[in-house]
């Protein structure tokens, strides 16, 4: 039997699966949520050549305080020369991710096991 970890907090769960930091998303992503993943999302993100995923199979309801964690999240690992992969499978926020265009920056994969077997996202303008 597999024991998961407990999440950091009510909205967020890191694990490590094939060397990556894996930052699962819960429930809904707004501003009260946002403010509770940023202090460990830039702990994942800060390291140098970190290899990080951002999981967002378990989200109900992601606004545009999500999309800045994201943003925040490819910028930082970016600059400190790592890689950073999206998990994200749900019709809604898939749509949002293309009309901003952070889908061309961050492509979305279905499950985590393809972000990993995926090539790394490629660096390119914000």
């Amino acid at each position: 039997m597999r024991h998961e970890p407990a999440p950091l907090t009510r909205h967020l769960r890191v694990h490590r699966d094939r060397g990556h930091t894996v930052l699962e998303f819960r429930g809904e992503i707004d501003i009260a949520a946002a403010a509770e993943i940023v202090p460990h999302l830039d702990a994942a993100t800060a390291e140098p050549d970190a290899r990080v995923v951002i999981d967002l199979t378990r989200i109900e309801f992601f606004d545009c305080s999500g999309l800045r964690l994201l943003y925040r999240a490819r910028h930082r690992v970016m600059d400190h020369g790592g890689r950073l992969h999206l998990v994200c499978a749900h019709p809604l926020t898939l749509r949002m991710l293309r009309i901003t265009g952070l889908a061309r920056l961050l492509p979305p994969r279905p499950t985590l096991d393809a972000a990993l077997e995926q090539p790394e996202a490629t660096p390119g303008p914000v």
